[in-house]
């Protein structure tokens, strides 16, 4: 270090000119404080000084704000104090550097701490991980966040500060809404990558617990057998017009009927099906793997559904070797004619539950039967009897079933009819014993019972427009609309037609 020192000062820094080489210029005051003056100009605040031996240059900052001589000044004696203290200024810096990010502790705890977890899992935190706490934290070191700026990431995801689309491929679309559901389920993945921290040694605590979360809408949504029945209705004219995917139709069906999830189902393959023990046996759920006992009206249902060659699946989807995947487009139009708008496919689960709890079924084994892995989820479906499993389903499908029954154009309940059981001989004869002929589930739905417009208008004599008149003036039959389609149930035409001839005798009479 040269001897030649002096009082730095802002004027003399301003007045500075860059030189053919590198230069410095010590400060008077604090000894080893100086500036650096680069051949371009810069004028770059440092402490020189001896560590264990071994002399160290450690850089302050660029002069400019915050930087000014005096800031710079106290810097340096602040650097001082801890290197008496046994702390090197340099080394410290090293080390910050080479400490973890946010998003390097994402990426561990994504690929390396989720590494046995389930696929959607793994999918769940790293959407969460790139969509919200990237984006917002990702470059900061996961050593120095502190609890307010968890609350800070905790509101600015509930404002939506990380909402955005992006295109994911040819006609793919990428949608981050946001939101407080996502904000807490943010913090959860958050603070399990603090823990992951905590363990690894890379900070003594974890920032995120206690953290006061959003409160959470519980969606306890039930089916009372009113609606039950408003709803076998919609999907018994939409089977029997021909207007949805008979496979969609079996899939919502199976749904109430089973309790199961949307991708249980909708994932199904014909090597599940234990058809001797009358179960469906799943290799791998949300809770693992686990056996769904079935009633005989799922079991029916099952039995209806013709194998496709080449096709795994119970469910086949469009194309070959694939499964339904669209259900709530279907779901969307069903539950829109039976006048439960705001239903939604998991309800159906929900349904199940509540229809067991009514009959007396236990705690234990309602969430047996839903393959519940803690007895606290069960809880507000249903209290405590003792009935075994399988008798469970059997009861819960039954009047679920009964429910959905749809009557006939005479008011009497069709009776359903056994169908050719594509599972083997076994089931055959059993269902042919206990059920005779129709629709698995719904009855003796068969296409006179529900007309399209122009069926409709044939069956009074009329012409189509003469019901597109009516409907309009609202003094037609009673109709519903399946998707985009107006039908007619061959019931209300025949009520409305004898309301019209009583009227009609009564003015002659006058």
């Amino acid at each position: 270090m040269s001897e030649h020192r002096v009082k730095l000062t802002k004027r003399l820094v301003d007045d500075l000119k860059a030189g053919p080489k590198e230069r410095f210029l010590w400060d008077i005051e604090v000894l080893g404080f100086g500036l650096r003056i680069s051949t371009a100009g810069t004028v770059t605040y440092v402490l020189q000084y001896r560590f264990e031996g071994r002399q160290r240059r450690f850089k302050i900052g660029l002069h400019g704000s915050p930087w000014t001589p005096e800031t710079a000044r106290q810097e340096a004696r602040s650097l001082q104090g801890k290197i008496v203290d046994g702390i090197d200024p340099q080394q410290t810096r090293i080390s910050e550097r080479q400490e973890l990010t946010i998003a390097e502790l994402g990426e561990i705890y994504v690929t390396e701490t989720l590494a046995t977890a389930k696929e959607t899992s793994v999918k769940a935190a790293r959407n969460n991980v790139d969509n919200h706490i990237k984006p917002l934290l990702g470059s900061r070191r996961a050593s120095t966040i502190a609890r307010v700026e968890v609350e800070q990431l905790l509101r600015d995801v509930a404002s939506g500060k990380t909402a955005r689309k992006a295109k994911m491929g040819y006609r793919k679309l990428s949608r981050v809404r946001g939101g407080k559901g996502a904000a807490n389920q943010v913090l959860t993945v958050l603070s399990a990558m603090m823990g992951v921290a905590v363990a690894r040694g890379l900070r003594a605590d974890n920032p995120v617990i206690g953290v006061k979360r959003f409160p959470s809408r519980k969606m306890e949504r039930f089916l009372s057998p009113a609606e039950l029945g408003r709803l076998g209705e919609a999907l018994a004219a939409a089977s029997a017009l021909n207007v949805e995917s008979p496979y969609a139709i079996a899939a919502l069906k199976l749904l109430v009927l089973t309790g199961c999830r949307k991708h249980e189902i909708l994932k199904l393959k014909r090597g599940y099906v234990d058809t001797f023990h009358r179960c469906l046996r799943l290799p791998d759920s949300k809770t693992g793997a686990k056996v769904v006992h079935l009633g005989a009206p799922a079991i029916r249902i099952l039995a209806s559904l013709a194998p496709v060659e080449g096709n795994p699946y119970l469910l086949p989807g469009k194309k070959g070797g694939t499964h339904v995947t669209d259900l709530q487009a279907v779901w969307t139009r069903i539950r829109r004619t039976a006048g439960l708008e705001d239903v939604r496919i998991h309800d159906l689960r929900h349904s199940f539950a509540s229809i067991g709890a009514s009959t007396g079924d236990s705690m234990l084994i309602i969430g047996a039967l839903l393959g519940h892995s803690s007895a606290k989820t069960t809880q507000r479906y249903t209290h405590l009897s003792d009935h075994p499993l399988k008798s469970a389903a059997e009861r819960i499908s039954d009047e679920i079933a009964r429910h959905l029954e749809v009557h006939g154009a005479d008011g009497a309940t069709s009776a359903p009819t056994a169908v050719e059981d594509p599972f083997g001989a076994y089931w055959a004869s059993e269902v042919a014993e206990e059920e005779p002929k129709g629709d698995p589930v719904l009855g003796d739905v068969i296409r006179t019972q529900w007309l399209d417009t122009r069926a409709a208008a044939a069956r009074l004599g009329f012409t189509v427009g003469t019901m597109q008149t009516y409907r309009w003036m609202g003094t037609g039959p009673a109709f519903r609309k399946i998707g985009r389609r107006v039908v007619y149930s061959a019931a209300a035409l025949n009520a409305w037609a004898a309301i019209q001839r009583g009227e009609a005798d009564m003015r002659q009479a006058a």
